[in-house]
């Protein structure tokens, strides 16, 4: 879960944002990459410069260059609140990089804003209503597309949290929140195997294609195989596989290739290990070859699920249906 805060100055988000820090969130700001620039360039952290600096990169960069910056971080395993969102384009990418990405609008009373602003003292922050206002006003829109808009992040808000009171008041409001935002998608389990066997792949030694599969019976893994040259001889990008490094064209010179398919490790890594295959899934990131199909029906697999499908595949796949193999194509994006 992705929870983007934004909001005026004062009202509360640095607190929403330490308390869902405290409830194991990793806290980002997109003004760190303004931070960032300000100390390449020497120059201390005022309000007025980051606002002017944080212009400049947009220009530069385009309006979404801090989100994206700092969505090439985040990692899929991690709940995230990310303060700082002041433009649209932000959140437009924050809400391409996560489907379960939730903005949040935090707002309070303007004098119950600069009172606040007064006590905790920052360099640069308004000493006065009227400036506080001068402050606020070029900040919530411009005919800039690359300055901030606030005004505009505002209406993107799914949740508006009210923060005039205190403390408990405010944390009442954030759960209210979440009692809203704790559903959210998980991958479906085919998604999530052909997902494994895509990590699987990247272990291949092939130097032409890296392919995986992964066998499951009652969604659980029970092998898993990529394609490469035989256990205890030379890798295939080591020089081990005379047609992959001669790289010859598909489909030819087939006598020569020393590499065993993915789906072939996995189910020979079963056998070596003395694991029955029989009525299991075998996901497997390309459809499968004549000699891996051969395999599968006599290992006892009862389906095949598949990303790409392999271009010498059609007979295979005709044949697998004569045996009651059921296959299935599963596309992930990307």
């Amino acid at each position: 879960m992705i929870i983007g805060v934004s909001g005026p100055n004062g009202a509360g988000k640095g607190e929403f944002i330490k308390y869902l820090a405290e409830r194991s969130f990793y806290a980002l700001s997109l003004s760190d990459a303004i931070r960032d620039e300000l100390a390449r360039r020497g120059l201390e952290e005022t309000r007025e410069l980051m606002i002017e600096v944080g212009r400049e990169l947009r220009a530069e960069h385009g309006p979404g260059v801090l989100a994206e910056r700092l969505v090439g971080r985040l990692l899929p395993d991690r709940n995230y609140a990310i303060d700082s969102v002041r433009h649209p384009v932000e959140v437009e990418v924050l809400r391409r990089r996560a489907s379960d990405f939730h903005l949040v609008w935090v707002d309070a009373e303007l004098a119950v804003r600069f009172e606040r602003m007064r006590q905790r003292g920052r360099p640069g922050d308004p000493e006065t209503l009227e400036q506080m206002h001068d402050f606020e006003r070029r900040e919530r829109g411009s005919d800039d597309p690359v300055a901030q808009q606030l005004s505009a992040v505002r209406e993107l808000a799914e949740f508006v949290v009210r923060n005039d009171g205190g403390f408990e008041e405010l944390y009442e409001s954030i759960q209210s929140v979440f009692k809203e935002t704790l559903f959210f998608e998980r991958p479906s389990w085919d998604e999530y195997f052909m997902s494994i066997a895509r990590v699987v792949a990247s272990r291949s030694n092939c130097v032409k294609r890296k392919v995986a599969a992964v066998v499951t019976r009652d969604l659980r893994i029970i092998s898993t195989g990529y394609n490469g040259t035989p256990r205890s001889t030379r890798n295939c990008n080591e020089g081990g596989c005379p047609r992959c490094n001669n790289l010859a064209p598909g489909g030819t010179n087939l006598g020569e290739c020393l590499c065993s398919h993915g789906e072939e490790n996995a189910i020979t890594q079963a056998a070596y290990h003395g694991v029955s295959l029989a009525g299991g899934t075998i996901y497997t990131t390309f459809s499968p070859c004549l000699q891996c199909t051969k395999l599968i029906i006599n290992a006892g697999l009862s389906e095949v699920v598949y990303n790409a499908g392999y271009p010498l595949g059609a007979t295979a796949l005709d044949l697998l249906g004569e045996a009651g193999v059921k296959v299935r194509q599963v596309v992930l994006d990307g």
